[in-house]
């Protein structure tokens, strides 16, 4: 029997965070997800999908990459389009790993986007791994896998996503005390408020007690505390509606 993987969607955009934000990517979302966090943008991919065989998911890769073949942009130190494998959670599914390892063999710039609450050790060392270190708002923060820290390289990235005051001092006390900004680029991405009716009722709600934080606000404090962080907003959702799919 081939392998396979459910699949909620595969489509070519802009990469919308990541120290490669802004360039073309061919983002595979895999369905499924063992978190409920309370900011979830993407809580379709929970349950929405259907079961592919490997080779399906990346021949579709294959071909919406196809149009950059012979672009100027694709050189041997920087081929384009990055490919990412985002969810849900992907490390849910065992055969992701394959996916990982059979993109990277095509040559690949591949990017997985996992929110660390599982072991990153087996995934290929080729795919750069960004890394949710889960803030207290999320609802999830008992969820963090540190000993995921001891695996990451300089070619990762650990992501915080900030809805509260409380998530930020959160963030700042993780990064002093296991000296983050010595391994790899850390990222701050302010939480989009979500709408009533993009709320699916299955997230956590914020925890009593947190003050939610502005952009502005945020972006101020990580000045005044020269952090050394990325500030990233979610470009897909200044260029299309929030709420939009496949972009």
């Amino acid at each position: 029997m081939s392998a396979t993987l459910v699949v909620n969607e595969i489509y070519l955009s802009l990469q919308g965070e990541s120290t490669f934000a802004g360039l073309p990517c061919v983002f595979v979302r895999l369905t499924a997800c063992d978190l409920r966090c309370s900011y979830c943008d993407t809580a379709y991919a929970f349950t929405e999908g259907k079961k592919r065989p490997l080779e399906e998911v990346v021949t579709e890769v294959r071909r919406l990459a196809k149009p950059f073949q012979n672009s100027a942009l694709r050189t041997p130190h920087s081929a384009l389009p990055l490919v990412e494998l985002t969810g849900g959670e992907p490390l849910l599914q065992r055969n992701s790993l394959s996916l990982l390892r059979q993109l990277c063999d095509d040559g690949f710039t591949v990017l997985i986007e996992t929110s660390g609450a599982h072991d990153i050790s087996a995934i290929d060392p080729r795919v750069r791994r960004i890394v949710d270190l889960k803030c207290p708002s999320s609802g999830e923060v008992a969820r963090n896998r540190f000993e995921n820290i001891p695996h990451l390289r300089a070619t990762d990235e650990i992501k915080f996503v900030i809805g509260t005051a409380e998530d930020y001092e959160w963030a700042r006390q993780q990064i002093a005390a296991h000296k983050l900004a010595a391994i790899c680029p850390l990222l701050m991405s302010w939480v989009h408020p979500l709408r009533p009716e993009q709320r699916h009722k299955a997230l956590k709600p914020v925890p009593v007690g947190q003050t939610p934080i502005t952009r502005q606000h945020l972006v101020g404090r990580i000045i005044a505390d020269a952090l050394p962080v990325r500030f990233q907003a979610q470009l897909h959702k200044i260029i299309w509606p929030p709420e939009q799919r496949g972009v």
